[in-house]
């Protein structure tokens, strides 16, 4: 008798995110969901699809070019299901149905916004909505002052709101399309406060995590009282969004000043990880090497756990860098503000590491071999920094492009989408969900291994 195959947390999120992509998948099929009915391939529907509720950004068809406005709204509603998670959307209609929420949703819910405990998740779920609608308001709000001179009312109203919550959930996607050059993003407005400011700070608003509001919240600005999770978030935040826009000031010194500040403090901020890039990638007047260099970096890194982002994370790579400096001073256990952390964290963060870095290599490698004979690379064939540039940006759920995406073949396609669903599901949590609960065996012997 087949064993029956038990619905853990782990398992019912990696379903869900199918489930997701699957209906979003259908509904951009239909033909009234591209401009010119029936246009868009099934490729194309699944690509998006994966690519929004995943919130990434990597488009194969320009947003506002291709798709109409029914198609435009089913993307935003799978952006906002990415960010926030679709186990929040679930328990919010539990609750507004007044249903009893028992052990069972809510072990669905910790697993799905990795919080610490059970304890809290009505509360937990209220301050993700209420601070979502409130930020991605405000955000549309002042995005209004620049789209609508620009686009008019109707227009310039939609494309705010979609930028704005694009933006804070780390999508990327953008309607500038509207203004007449597909796939440009919002170059067209380097050096614009408006522009250059309010999406940076989504960003990063976004990418703090839903438990650094919570504790915000709660404690207001006393840094001491704060968990010393928001401390390692709040402090790598400052360090990846100053010291990268310093680097990129002294990279792009063929910019005037103004221009060059808002510019490089943009291209700083949105490879954690939305995929707005107000400064080309490509082509001619495109960026110096070390700012693509530092892109990769920095899309790597990513925001924080709990977050819209994605990437290894900062706290992650707070850890591993509090390890080493462990070891330098000779400390048996990894100290950080009075507190010593848990050696199952540090074992887990290499762990998770190592696996990202791995599916990065083996991502490349793939592209490569896939666009080697892709004749709309006849010309120029795609370089290794170029296939390692999309796998990162896929993988951390960015969106950022050297502009080859479009031009893919099927494989290529294929695994961005499976690297864009890992990011977003998790690596850890997809391997997880094969798991199978076994009794525990006996330890083997115990023997060291040299390193270094």
């Amino acid at each position: 008798m087949p064993r029956k195959i038990r619905l853990t947390p782990v398992r019912l999120l990696v379903l869900g995110y199918l489930a997701v992509i699957l209906i979003g998948t259908l509904l951009l099929i239909i033909p009234f969901a591209s401009k010119i009915p029936g246009s868009a391939s099934f490729m194309d529907a699944f690509f998006t699809t994966v690519s929004a509720s995943c919130v990434t950004g990597l488009v194969v068809q320009d947003t506002f070019t291709h798709w109409s406005l029914f198609g435009q709204i089913v993307i935003l509603m799978l952006i906002q299901i990415g960010g926030i998670g679709f186990m929040t959307v679930v328990f919010l209609l539990l609750r507004l149905g007044k249903r009893k929420i028992g052990l069972k949703e809510r072990t669905f819910m910790q697993e799905s916004v990795s919080a610490p405990n059970l304890s809290g998740m009505g509360r937990l779920t209220t301050t993700i909505l209420l601070g979502t609608l409130l930020f991605e308001g405000v955000g549309a709000f002042i995005l209004c002052f620049r789209f609508i001179p620009d686009f008019g009312w109707g227009l310039g109203i939609w494309m705010a709101i979609f930028t704005a919550v694009s933006a804070f959930c780390n999508a990327g996607f953008d309607l500038m399309g509207a203004d007449g050059v597909p796939f440009a993003s919002v170059t067209r407005y380097s050096g614009d406060p408006i522009i250059c400011l309010t999406i940076p700070l989504l960003i990063i608003i976004g990418g703090l995590g839903f438990f650094v509001w919570q504790d915000i919240k709660s404690n207001r600005f006393h840094f001491r009282k704060y968990e010393l999770h928001t401390k390692l978030v709040l402090i790598m935040t400052a360090i990846l969004v100053l010291l990268p826009t310093g680097i990129i000031m002294i990279a792009e010194d063929d910019l005037p000043w103004k221009e060059r500040i808002l510019s490089s403090f943009f291209t700083a901020v949105t490879p954690r990880t939305a995929g707005f890039n107000v400064l080309p990638l490509s082509g001619v007047g495109s960026v110096k090497s070390v700012t693509i260099f530092l892109t990769i970096v920095l899309m790597f890194i990513g925001g924080s756990s709990g977050s819209t982002a994605g990437g290894i994370k900062t706290n992650t790579l707070a850890i591993l860098g509090l390890s080493v400096f462990s070891l330098v001073r000779g400390k048996r256990s990894v100290e950080c503000f009075g507190r010593r952390i848990d050696e199952t964290n540090v074992k887990n963060a290499a762990q998770f590491v190592t696996v990202f870095m791995t599916l990065i290599v083996v991502g490349t490698i793939l592209l490569c071999l896939f666009e080697e004979h892709n004749p709309a690379f006849a010309e120029e064939p795609v370089s290794v920094t170029a296939a390692l540039f999309e796998v990162v940006s896929a993988i951390a759920t960015v969106g950022l492009t050297t502009g080859i995406t479009p031009s893919l073949t099927l494989g290529s396609q294929i695994v961005l989408c499976i690297l864009m669903f890992l990011g977003r599901a998790g690596c850890m949590t997809v391997m997880l969900s094969w798991k199978t609960p076994s009794a525990p065996a006996a330890e083997l012997p115990m023997e060291k291994v040299r390193i270094g």
